[in-house]
């Protein structure tokens, strides 16, 4: 790690280790400016707090421009202070990318975040509307349209999961009812028991899709009104 280096360390949500990456701008005198949690404010903190106890790393962009050390840190200290975070257009990573490339970006999100189940995305529709403010109709709509696509690619992912735990389900409990038909309530129970697990897995899985397809709603509201 050295002045300028666009760092990042793995952050926990709940007991889940390693779930997503928080950026900064190492500053080379042992702080780190980033877009702090749970403030969402750009400052100037510790390594210790910008990591919270987690190895840090240097992200490594082996393509394009980077600017030079002081340049960098001189660009993030320019924003000390900014309070317009906006998860799917100005996030840490975006923020760091800028000060580091010039180029504002997120490769999480263009991957999509791996917690969508914790967005409340009903509060999603004025931080897009307000993200976008200031953007001309073409950037507006383009950058709505990624995030779309984002949006699909997860939901691709997330649907044939929940379909096979709604056809597990089915799968378990005839096999419970077969077993209890045999007197073996040894075998049912354990059957019972995956259909449960499988049940709870559905749940899960039928919260992050009915997320997303509001997450959509929001992004298709904003994109008519930048049509």
């Amino acid at each position: 790690m050295a002045k300028g280096d666009l760092v990042y360390a793995h952050r926990n949500l709940w007991q889940l280790d390693g779930l997503y990456k928080h950026y900064g701008i190492d500053c080379g005198d042992g702080t780190v400016i980033h877009y702090r949690k749970p403030s969402e404010t750009i400052e100037s903190t510790d390594l210790a707090t910008f990591s919270q106890g987690n190895p840090i790393y240097v992200a490594e962009y082996s393509e394009g421009f980077g600017y030079i050390p002081d340049a960098v840190v001189e660009r993030a200290e320019s924003r000390l202070g900014e309070q317009e975070y906006n998860l799917l257009f100005n996030n840490c990573e975006h923020f760091a990318s800028w000060c580091k490339t010039g180029v504002s970006d997120s490769r999480q999100v263009r991957n999509f975040l791996p917690f969508v189940s914790t967005l409340d995305t009903s509060k999603l529709y004025e931080p897009i509307k307000n993200a976008l403010k200031g953007k001309d109709s073409k950037t507006a709509q383009q950058l709505l349209t990624e995030s779309l696509i984002d949006i699909k690619s997860v939901w691709n992912q997330i649907q044939p999961e929940y379909q096979k735990a709604i056809a597990e389900i089915q799968v378990w409990e005839k096999v419970a009812k077969k077993a209890l038909k045999s007197n073996r309530e040894d075998l049912a129970r354990a059957a019972i028991a995956k259909k449960l697990d499988y049940q709870k897995k559905a749940t899960k899985l039928e919260i992050e899709l009915s997320e997303l397809a509001e997450m959509t709603e929001n992004i298709v509201r904003n994109q008519q009104e930048f049509s």
